[in-house]
């Protein structure tokens, strides 16, 4: 069975996008790269060729992890979810309640996640530990700076 990977329609688009630039300009571009380098001669001497080559071998590797990403994408929409306990889409808001910080995660498909942007992996601990919470629950979430517990203030499907 294949395992299918959760992904916001906004990720999906992203990937497409790389995608098809990867196919349409890189790709003939890499190859015209190759086929300049190749005219130069000697090719096992060549530091044009090789490079371009490796580029190639890159390039094609992406393009294959990409077309299996989006076959196995389940795309989820947050914005036609709704419910009172954290799933995948949620925009969660917490209260750290030994410092009184709020931090807000959005949990997205692992191949969209971006820290700084505060998007976070539904595989990620942090987001394991906040499936199934409610507002108002206290979860303890482990760190690398250690265990610190949060209250979940608000939870919001956009």
């Amino acid at each position: 069975m294949v395992e299918k990977n959760p992904i916001t329609p906004e990720g999906a688009q992203r990937l497409r996008e790389e995608l098809h630039r990867r196919k349409t300009i890189e790709r003939p571009a890499i190859a015209q790269m190759i086929a300049e380098a190749r005219a130069h001669g000697d090719l096992s001497e060549n530091a044009e060729y090789h490079a371009a080559r490796e580029r190639a071998g890159f390039n094609e590797g992406r393009i294959k992890e990409l077309e299996d990403k989006l076959a196995r994408a389940e795309i989820i929409d947050p914005k036609t979810l709704a419910g009172d306990k954290v799933a995948f889409g949620a925009t969660v808001k917490l209260l750290n309640t030994a410092t009184d910080e709020e931090v807000t995660y959005r949990i997205v498909g692992a191949d969209e996640a971006d820290i700084n942007n505060g998007s976070i992996s539904i595989s990620a601990p942090i987001a394991k530990s906040l499936l199934g919470k409610e507002v108002g629950d206290e979860v303890k979430i482990r760190t690398p700076a250690g265990e610190r517990t949060y209250e979940i203030l608000s939870i919001e499907f956009k």
